[in-house]
């Protein structure tokens, strides 16, 4: 199993409890998907807190997710207990359960940044296999190479994948994956990448040397 237990160790803790919906996957979904076109059968890896889920909700999808986490699994469904059969516990990285059926969007808001390549690859072919014709994956905040974090921590099993980072947004959360434009390019390569938007924030003040990097990026099934 690749889902890492200092999540499940966060969650109890009460850490990373985001609560609400990341705007650049409020945007992306909007712009590229158009909900509200038809109704659409959403799946969403590694849902957490539960912070996207009153979006999708207000757009009338059908929402399914799976989360590596029982604890947070636990907090999301007693807040949304009409999804009590919808969230999945579970390892994304190693199968979607049959029972969750297909799919028109599958989205990952940096969950799937948590794994190893190799676990990435294979979370990739479970999308592919479940995504319906045409149907379209998001990725949000994907860690760019570009990242100063990128350049902390030590290498993992390959050379995108960091770890043993003491400080930091990253800190005890196991390990983390970077990606630059040519290895996400062959990732998704039975894919058509329709969107890729590098997104960079630099920290002023202090002046630490410190920036942030990711991907957005919209994927289809062809």
């Amino acid at each position: 199993m690749n889902f890492s237990s200092e999540w499940e160790d966060s969650f109890q803790a009460n850490t990373h409890m985001s609560l609400w919906p990341w705007s650049d996957l409020i945007s992306f979904v909007m712009r590229y998907s158009k909900p509200r076109a038809k109704s659409l059968r959403v799946l969403e890896l590694g849902c957490g807190a539960g912070a996207n889920i009153p979006f999708f909700l207000s757009q009338d999808m059908e929402y399914y997710a799976i989360e590596g986490s029982r604890t947070i699994v636990e907090n999301v469904v007693r807040r949304y207990p009409m999804l009590e059969d919808n969230i999945i516990v579970g390892d994304f990285t190693t199968e979607f359960p049959l029972s969750l059926g297909q799919f028109d969007l599958i989205v990952d808001r940096a969950a799937l940044t948590h794994n190893t390549t190799s676990a990435i690859q294979n979370t990739i072919t479970h999308i592919y296999n479940r995504l319906n014709p045409m149907g379209k994956f998001i990725g949000i905040d994907w860690f760019s190479t570009q990242y100063s974090d990128y350049r902390q921590g030590k290498q993992a099993e390959d050379v995108y994948t960091r770890t043993g980072y003491t400080e930091g947004s990253f800190a005890k959360l196991g390990r983390v994956h970077f990606s630059d434009k040519k290895h996400l390019l062959e990732l998704f390569e039975k894919f058509d990448m329709l969107v890729m938007e590098h997104k960079t924030v630099k920290r002023e003040v202090p002046d630490n040397d410190w920036n942030f990097a990711s991907w957005n990026f919209v994927a289809q099934k062809i």
